[in-house]
């Protein structure tokens, strides 16, 4: 090693995040020049990097000039679509605690809210921050571990979208598009039924599978089998289905109802022949955690668990897909 190169190294060892990051260091004539490995890292990450590396190096009395050179390799990510045939079963509360629970089981995750009409996920998620752009990317907010895009991040609230297929395919490829860093999931938020953004997702980005969620009662199952449906027709594996709102327990007296049916999606998880994933109770819990942006997937009760053994029975349906 020449005493030029150990002048960087001695620099560089100063910057933490350079750690394993820098491919290759040379000092000529006054000029360092770097070759960064910034796979997985997003554009913020990046330009910090940068930025602390050439501080670190205007401290070195022999470097006059600093040349950085970035490369990475494309991180390949796995695309989970959450539909549902019918709207009002609660499919973007499970496609957001999914996508906590699957983060805290140490999975790097970005959730997509797809719903181009009725984004909800800001609210769920508890940021309605304005993501940047970065490199004509956008790039995502974070929120309880999961990073998020959703098109009600870009809109004024309860703003009406009239837009037509093309431009609200448009506005997914975007989202799906954006500055995801090292995310090895996307966990996409589908609007309800079997529409345009269904199809420009399928043709376009290819989902390795999805999760349908329904509620027990057979108007729901009707319409979640046409999406199942589509899905199959369009050779994307199901990876399972979810009952939601199964069963409410009385806070007061502790007597169990079944206001939607019980039982209904697993017995026709059974007749399609698609894994039951679980099945979560319809609880005030839940919904007043949803609505103040806390999803209960990011804590240890209950609901936690419920939603914790369920992405458990995805990875474990995915790794055998």
């Amino acid at each position: 090693m020449s005493d030029d190169t150990a002048f960087l190294d001695s620099a560089l060892a100063a910057v933490s995040a350079a750690a394993g990051r820098v491919a290759s260091a040379r000092l000529a004539a006054g000029t360092a020049s770097l070759v960064l490995d910034v796979t997985g890292l997003s554009a913020h990450e990046r330009a910090t990097l940068e930025a602390d590396i050439r501080s670190a190096l205007a401290r070195v009395p022999e470097v006059s000039e600093v040349r950085i050179a970035m490369s990475s390799e494309k991180v390949e990510r796995t695309i989970i679509a959450v539909g549902s045939g019918k709207g009002g079963v609660g499919k973007s509360t499970v496609a957001a605690n999914l996508a906590v629970a699957l983060a805290r089981a140490g999975r790097k995750v970005g959730l997509v809210d797809a719903d181009i009409y009725g984004p909800s996920q800001p609210r769920i998620m508890g940021n309605s921050d304005r993501p940047e752009m970065a490199d004509k990317q956008i790039v995502p907010v974070e929120a309880h571990g999961v990073r998020m895009l959703s098109i009600g991040q870009l809109v004024e609230p309860g703003a009406a979208l009239a837009w037509r297929g093309p431009m609200a395919a448009t506005a997914l490829g975007q989202l799906i598009d954006g500055d995801w860093g090292d995310a090895e999931l996307l966990v996409v938020d589908l609007p309800p039924g079997t529409g345009d953004i269904q199809l420009s997702l399928i043709q376009k980005w290819k989902p390795a599978g999805a999760v349908i969620v329904s509620t027990p009662q057979d108007l729901a199952l009707i319409d979640a089998t046409r999406a199942i449906d589509l899905f199959r027709k369009m050779n994307v594996p199901i990876l399972g289905l979810i009952e939601n709102m199964a069963g409410y327990a009385c806070p007061h007296c502790g007597e169990v109802s079944d206001p939607f049916g019980t039982g209904g999606a697993e017995a026709a998880a059974k007749v399609l022949s698609i894994p039951f994933l679980g099945r979560i109770p319809l609880t005030i819990a839940i919904r007043t955690a949803s609505d103040a942006g806390d999803p209960p997937a990011a804590g240890e009760g209950e609901e936690a668990a419920l939603f914790r053994d369920i992405a458990a029975r995805l990875m474990e349906r995915m790794a055998a897909a």
